[in-house]
């Protein structure tokens, strides 16, 4: 039998303005995965790796909000346990915390336990202070703004957000609750709680402009989400914590940076006393505030990287290492530090293909591999093998001709730094991981392996993924096999055949249209020799493809006359 305590639940609140919990909210996350279930797992094991790492750096209620979250994902990943565990914890840190009751009370009902959960209704009934007298109601309010706060922190962590409206439509739902949250808790809620609140508003309302911005009728809705969000990085400014004034200096910087992109000034620049500050300035103000504190000066490090300033991030790292050398208590500045030297290698060398750089200082890449041991030797992860196994690959390859060979060693151990990230969770799930694989065993003359270990990194991309890094190097592996054929091609051709049409299965068609494109223009002669052995084979399907791309495109204009034409 379905629940009673469900049926409790939805008949106490029918009438009510908003529920606790979150297993109602309207999120992807509380639905059936629309793609394959596989993929809906690993997206959700990320999010939940992701939000133990915010954990760290939330403080006050709002920690509860992240909590919450996580036992929510914890649930979606069926760690019942898990979730049953978070709730609980919750409800004994926090016993006026209705949603924790509410998700508590959900996940009884989903184990069969249903005096517990009918215990977690009446529990929840009387927190939120129904048919109580006026003072409890007072404490009801103050519960049930936490509460709207709580749902509105999960909104822009939602999974399955494929594009820009999905993750428009999240970040809007949150403002709303926001809102209503500081409606139900005016005067009831501190000010250093609000300000959280408002800290977080604003970081929304900045996500948001850098969506609108790239729409036709930008400037209006930019003018309005700018002038609200650094509204409310002033009140947050007013903040007692460091970190919060640290952080919102740093966004406040980024808001100053962008005022030239609008046709007038906008007038929260001149309302906030901004009229002359400079970005810099800001930035500033926010290091110094942060100068003695490793773990805030990791948090504007990973801002400043995301931003692309990496010098500035590189020496924010170097400050906390300053004032915390220990790898174990500080692995994130070493992490940050080899990153930032990895995408500055990778960057050189892509200019270098260019004709537009130099040779890259393979220093860089000596530099990474230091920092990463560092973080190895005390704190192993799929990511740091991953961006180890990445360092090799570079070391391995000419630093031009990246297609070149030069140390067969440093390719052998990338392989094994790869083979130690798939032995985590969720390695074998990982696309970046099959795919950087494929390129090391491409290298090393082992074709058929490479083709399918690209095929695994296809397979794991999303449908209407734009991201064809992994087909086209399966494209080109499998082109290598054919040519190595010999006297029978026909396994390499229905490999060929088979992974075009699964192709177009993941990908838009003009995606595959253009890795096809790239294939004819960069391997003519071995896609011409293809195309013969097609024909041969009366395989004309994958031929009529091939000759698409090179086809030029007739408007629709001179179709219609070419018709018209033949008609009389």
């Amino acid at each position: 039998m379905e629940s009673d305590s469900t049926q409790d639940i939805e008949s106490l609140m029918e009438d009510l303005d908003y529920i606790p919990g979150h297993f109602h909210l309207d999120l992807n996350l509380n639905c059936d995965p629309v793609g394959p279930v596989k993929l809906r797992h690993r997206d959700t094991y990320l999010k939940q790796e992701s939000l133990r790492g915010e954990l760290e750096a939330e403080a006050g209620y709002l920690q509860y909000a992240v909590r919450n979250l996580l036992g929510l994902l914890a649930f979606h990943l069926d760690q019942l346990d898990k979730a049953e565990e978070i709730f609980r914890s919750i409800c004994k840190e926090d016993p006026g915390n209705l949603n924790a009751w509410a998700n508590l009370g959900y996940v009884y009902d989903k184990l069969g336990r249903e005096l517990d959960a009918g215990e977690c209704v009446e529990k929840v009934s009387h927190l939120m202070g129904l048919n109580a007298g006026e003072a409890s109601q007072e404490e009801s309010r103050q519960l049930a703004a936490r509460c709207l706060a709580e749902q509105a922190y999960v909104y822009p962590h939602d999974v399955d957000l494929e594009n820009e409206e999905d993750l428009r439509e999240r970040l809007t739902a949150a403002l709303t609750l926001f809102n209503k949250a500081l409606y139900y808790g005016g005067k009831l809620v501190p000010i250093e709680e609000k300000r959280s609140w408002y800290f977080k508003m604003a970081t929304i309302y900045i996500r948001l402009d850098d969506i609108v911005k790239t729409k036709d009728d930008s400037e209006y809705s930019r003018v309005s989400h700018y002038n609200k969000g650094l509204r409310l990085l002033r009140e947050t400014l007013e903040s007692e914590k460091t970190q919060q004034q640290a952080l919102t200096w740093c966004y406040i910087g980024i808001m100053l940076e962008r005022k030239d992109q609008f046709t007038t000034v906008p007038m929260s620049i001149h309302d906030c006393g901004y009229s002359a500050s400079d970005p810099l300035s800001c930035y500033g103000t926010a290091i110094k505030l942060a100068s003695d504190d490793a773990f805030i000066l990791n948090l504007l490090a990973k801002m400043f990287f995301l931003l692309g300033k990496h010098e500035m991030a590189t020496g924010i790292c170097n400050m906390a290492l300053n004032v915390l050398p220990d790898p174990e208590l500080n692995w994130q500045a070493y992490c940050t530090r080899a990153k930032i030297n990895v995408l500055l290698y990778a960057r050189d060398l892509e200019r270098a293909k260019l004709g537009q750089g130099g040779i890259p200082d393979r220093q860089k890449l000596t530099e990474a591999r230091n920092n990463l041991d560092k973080v190895l030797a005390v704190r192993p992860c799929w990511r740091t093998h991953l961006e180890m196994a990445q360092v090799f690959y570079y070391m391995g390859v000419d630093a031009i001709e990246e297609s070149l060979l030069v140390d067969e060693g440093a390719i052998n151990n990338a392989l094994v730094s790869l083979s130690q990230a798939l032995q985590f969770e969720l390695g074998n799930s990982l696309p970046d991981i099959h795919l950087l694989r494929g390129r090391c065993l491409l290298l090393k003359g082992e074709e058929q392996n490479a083709a399918d270990c690209f095929k695994s990194a296809v397979e794991l991309e999303r449908p209407g993924s734009t991201d064809t890094m992994a087909l086209r190097c399966l494209l080109h592996a499998l082109l290598v096999v054919f040519m190595q054929g010999g006297a029978d091609p026909d396994p390499a051709i229905t490999q060929l055949e088979q992974w075009v049409q699964k192709a177009e299965e993941r990908y838009s068609e003009d995606a595959v249209q253009a890795e096809l494109k790239c294939l004819y223009r960069t391997h003519t002669a071995e896609v011409t020799e293809l195309s013969r052995a097609l024909i041969g084979t009366g395989r004309l399907n994958l031929v009529r493809r091939l000759l698409e791309t090179v086809a030029p495109k007739q408007s629709s204009s001179k179709k219609l006359k070419a018709r018209s034409f033949s008609l009389t």
